[in-house]
């Protein structure tokens, strides 16, 4: 069973991606984030919308 929610480092290992570059990518709300007390978690699914987003952009084709 997938985690509804992740960490910022589960959430870049996910994408690939670095822990600060999550962190920029949320600090201009390109992935959305909620707070559980002090904690921040990003949804799984903001991140499947994100990278929805990216292959719009670039016409449907991912580089590989």
């Amino acid at each position: 069973m997938h985690k509804l929610l992740l960490t910022t480092t589960e959430a870049a290992e996910l994408l690939g991606v670095s822990r600060t570059t999550v962190y920029e990518l949320l600090n201009t709300e390109q992935i959305e984030s909620v707070r559980i007390g002090r904690a921040r978690r990003i949804p799984r699914t903001a991140l499947v919308t994100y990278v929805d987003r990216l292959r719009g952009l670039s016409g449907g084709e991912v580089a590989a």
